[in-house]
């Protein structure tokens, strides 16, 4: 089944900026662009390193239970500046309704400036199975047993 993904523009969004878009045929994720308040909108905010902010989208969404949208970096912002989400992926449930907003960090040296319109992150939409949780007395044997960090090889 083929999520829709419903859309609500906030009163002060700029509306003729594009939804979020596949770039490419293959894309597992969906860009999504910093949607400025009209009063930053012509100077963008800058993100001094080790800054963090949260970018807004404009919008707000509604989509199937049973998904879930995660919100990853963008690689090319991350290569290039050290553009990244701390909280990476970020997790949005069936039944938030509120603005998304998009926490960006600079892990770069230099300061980074977001302008109107710029493309920040990338959504993915993937399905979700809730379990359900009980008790147990012992847990069954494995081979790896209870090796933790690193006892898998070598770091």
């Amino acid at each position: 089944m083929t999520p829709t993904i419903r859309i609500l523009w906030e009163d002060w969004a700029d509306t003729a900026l594009a939804l979020p878009s596949y770039e490419t045929h293959g894309a597992a994720g969906a860009d999504i662009r910093a949607n400025l308040p009209p009063e930053i909108r012509d100077e963008g905010f800058t993100l001094q390193p080790m800054e963090r902010r949260i970018a807004p989208t404009g919008f707000r969404m509604e989509f199937p239970h049973g998904f879930e949208v995660q919100i990853r970096p963008r690689s090319g912002l991350a290569l290039k500046h050290g553009i990244s989400l701390p909280n990476t992926p970020g997790t949005i449930d069936s039944d938030y309704r509120g603005p998304l907003g998009v926490l960006l960090v600079n892990f770069g040296a230099d300061p980074y400036t977001i302008h109107h319109g710029d493309r920040i992150a990338q959504m993915i939409v993937a399905p979700v199975v809730q379990a359900v949780f009980e008790v147990a007395g012992e847990l069954g044997d494995t081979a790896r047993g209870d090796g933790g960090f690193g006892s898998t090889g070598r770091g």
